[in-house]
């Protein structure tokens, strides 16, 4: 995720500032120095090529994607689930198995902000009753492990968070970022804050992709940006009986509403749907 400065914030919102899921500029690679060939690919999936950034397991796009080699290289899905995106939930091709299933999720060498956050993230996911549940540890080998990174903003933004999808064997997504720059969350992060984000990113490593992918300005503002590929590999697969309308305060919107987000309404339909 990437916040906007006060000073850009005032440009493009008087009243509000918008917390993005996007990278700051300090860590994102030209398109000029990637290859033609990888951005093709990143299109194909449906994916932004700008700002994007290489990363040591592939590339991050849209802020806050991590899309890794083995799913950037694979192929176009044959599913006729597949298609353009409104505004419903959408999911990717892979999803986790071998379900009921607890997903163990340690916390390395981060402040107590970030374990609370955590904390919360589970709670809200585990009041749901689904088949998947979420469960934090200390010690031993986790299934994801949320590590922390220090940056600071460039061109009026500073990233937040960022994380991946389900590998094709079925497992989440390994990784979750947090930014522990003070102007990331302040000098003392609020839990609220920091679960809401954990929680988006854990949304991603269960396999959701942005509600609002098709067009990210209904929730970052700025330009539109059509992410629609309905034939990527990858997947945007509309979740049944999400609606085909705008779906204010999805916890899977790219942009963030500064503050504390839940599931709402829709976001519980979507993942019963998948995981109960």
């Amino acid at each position: 995720m990437r916040k906007i400065s006060a000073f850009a914030g005032l440009i493009l919102l008087t009243s509000l500032v918008m917390l993005s899921c996007q990278k700051s500029k300090t860590d994102a690679t030209s398109a000029n120095d990637i290859s033609a060939e990888t951005i093709a690919k990143i299109q194909a999936l449906g994916f932004s090529t700008d700002q994007v950034a290489k990363v040591s397991n592939g590339y991050r796009v849209e802020g806050d994607i991590v899309l890794t080699n083995e799913l950037l290289n694979k192929g176009e899905s044959s599913s006729k689930d597949l298609r353009i995106a409104a505004t419903e939930q959408y999911r990717t091709t892979n999803l986790v198995n071998g379900l009921p299933r607890t997903v163990k999720i340690l916390v390395s060498n981060l402040g107590t902000a970030y374990v609370q956050g955590t904390d919360l993230a589970i709670s809200r996911y585990n009041a749901l009753g689904l088949r998947m549940t979420f469960q934090r540890i200390t010690s031993g080998t986790p299934d994801i492990t949320i590590i922390g990174f220090n940056q600071g903003p460039s061109g009026g933004y500073i990233t937040l968070g960022s994380s991946g999808f389900p590998t094709s064997s079925g497992n989440p997504y390994n990784e979750i970022q947090m930014n522990t720059n003070a102007q990331a969350y302040g000098s003392n992060p609020d839990v609220n804050y920091v679960g809401s984000v954990i929680q988006h990113e854990l949304g991603h490593c269960i396999g959701f992709r942005h509600t609002d992918y098709m067009d990210r300005s209904y929730s970052c503002g700025g330009r539109r940006v059509n992410e629609e590929k309905p034939k990527s590999g990858l997947g945007a697969i509309l979740i049944p009986g999400t609606p085909s309308g705008p779906d204010a305060e999805s916890w899977m919107l790219a942009c963030s509403n500064g503050g504390n987000r839940t599931f709402n309404a829709n976001d519980v339909i979507a993942l019963n749907y998948l995981y109960k």
